[in-house]
């Protein structure tokens, strides 16, 4: 994970991002452990509750469970789950602003549809 922070979102929250980041390219998978608070806490030099609420965000989320006494655990079907959820997102929130920008800004929709066709390797 990366070490620099953004000034726009709180600490935590970008650590709840990166670890879901994480789970959906596949370096966290379902039965994986993820880094330990501590661990997370020495490397980032940042408090360990900082850490723990990011950790808390996953756990009601339901996409990581803590196991007494071993860690934190990526749980079966959270990759799943959180494409379900992401997609919604994008659809929902980030699309419409997406073509509000596109109508502000008078684009051609086909060159746009061109340009990520492009950006994406044509599979889209």
């Amino acid at each position: 994970m990366s070490q620099e922070w953004n000034d726009d979102q709180p600490i935590y929250r970008q650590i709840r991002d990166r670890i879901v980041s994480l789970i959906l390219q596949g370096v966290f998978k379902a039965g994986d452990p993820i880094p330990s608070v501590r661990q997370l806490s020495k490397d980032y030099q940042i408090n360990h509750l900082t850490v723990s609420k990011a950790y808390q965000e996953l756990v009601n989320e339901q996409w990581v469970e803590k196991r007494r006494g071993l860690g934190m655990f990526v749980m079966a079907g959270a990759c799943c789950n959180i494409r379900k959820k992401e997609q919604l997102q994008f659809l929902e929130s980030e699309l419409p602003a997406f073509v509000t920008r596109i109508n502000e800004l008078q684009m051609d929709l086909n060159e746009v549809i061109e340009k990520i066709r492009e950006l994406d390797g044509g599979q889209a």
